[in-house]
């Protein structure tokens, strides 16, 4: 009797738009099918580690809806973890978070780990800044390589990790399933940085939304770029280009939006595991 085909993921950077990862990864639990590797970027970095941890779809949705839904959450949270506050930021750069110390206070315990305790091999994607050149964290502790994966500029901070100054992995590789894709049979990928087809609009975004905006504008011409030289078994772009990238709260209206594209997971996976 053969083996069930092998199947790896590959979570995206998009913001509050990778809330969209969350209904994806349902898919997976609602079919039993364990993933062999994953592999994020970003916030697909951070959902993506959860899951890799241990957590169900399910204890992530509770987590992420708990602490997202109400904005006055996230405070609540970091003033009960006061001793943690004076590393979060500096007087002299209030604008830009330390996101390992944003990630240690906020995320579930289950995160504070190191990579070889996790339940699926899991590979984090940041960018050495000095280097110019993609770097995909396997080792080492959990936290301080998702924080890197997600240290946009002018928002966190970069991350120092074995001599190299870490930023967002989404400059090199937004959706990163070429650093799974010949660990498996079947390879999943999942770009949140929304649809290209919305149309004309007079709304003028503000000063955060432009600049994180343009960002969403370079993944998407990195991963068509990508798409032509070998593109995923599964490719899946959930529709929440509606959505401002910092619309963390509308948590509940990201994660409904992403319906069909779970919808056309569950149908893709059920179609190649036959």
């Amino acid at each position: 009797m053969s083996s069930p085909p092998r199947i790896a993921l590959a979570l995206g950077g998009g913001s509050a738009r990778g809330l969209a990862h969350i209904p994806i990864l349902e898919v997976f639990d609602e079919l039993g099918v364990k993933p062999v590797a994953i592999a994020g970027t970003s916030i697909g970095a951070i959902i993506g580690g959860l899951y890799a941890a241990g957590l169900s779809a399910s204890d992530i949705r509770t987590f992420a809806e708990e602490l997202l839904s109400r904005r006055s959450e996230v405070f609540r949270r970091l003033a009960m973890s006061y001793g943690g506050l004076p590393s979060l930021w500096s007087v002299r750069r209030p604008n830009v978070v330390d996101g390992v110390t944003l990630f240690e206070l906020l995320m579930p315990p289950q995160l504070r780990c190191d990579f070889s305790t996790l339940k699926i091999p899991f590979s984090a994607v940041a960018v050495d800044y000095y280097a110019m050149e993609e770097v995909v964290i396997e080792h080492g502790p959990v936290i301080p390589a998702i924080a890197a994966s997600s240290a946009l500029p002018t928002i966190l901070k970069p991350v120092a990790i074995a001599g190299r100054i870490l930023v967002d992995g989404g400059f090199t590789n937004p959706t990163p399933w070429d650093v799974v894709q010949e660990r498996a049979d079947i390879t999943v990928a999942v770009d949140v940085t929304g649809q290209t087809d919305l149309g004309a609009t007079d709304t003028m975004p503000n000063t955060i939304d432009a600049w994180i905006g343009c960002t969403q504008i370079l993944f998407h011409a990195i991963t068509r770029e990508k798409m032509r030289k070998r593109a995923p078994d599964l490719f899946i772009r959930p529709a929440v280009g509606t959505y401002g990238t910092m619309d963390f709260t509308k948590i509940r209206e990201i994660m409904g939006a992403a319906g069909p594209a779970k919808d056309e997971l569950k149908r893709g996976l059920e179609r190649l595991l036959g």
